[in-house]
């Protein structure tokens, strides 16, 4: 899937079939469900659902524990705008699957 069906998809109730956990984690992301998004990050427990779960810290706020999260991805902490970190993590997720 490109990044261009992915934004598609959220006019749907729910994430597209086959999408793997991370990804989906970004998917609720953008619907507004930071709790849905969060459980996939949490349920996926290698660097790419590290990746997002860092993201979504940063989102609300937490640098403390996105920092912990970045270092379990294998990340820099993202110094972008959080559209920009999100589409570069959809991207690379996107790419992987």
């Amino acid at each position: 899937m490109d990044l261009h069906t992915f934004r598609q998809s959220l006019a749907q109730a729910e994430p597209p079939p086959g999408l793997g956990v991370a990804a989906r984690g970004l998917w609720w992301d953008a619907k507004g469900d930071w709790d849905k998004a969060h459980g996939c990050a949490q349920e996926q427990d290698d660097a790419a659902g590290a990746w997002v779960h860092a993201y979504l810290h940063r989102k609300e706020g937490d640098a403390g524990n996105a920092g912990y999260w970045y270092r379990r991805a294998g990340k820099a902490p993202a110094t972008s705008s959080l559209a920009q970190e999100w589409e570069a993590i959809a991207r690379a997720l996107l790419e992987g699957e």
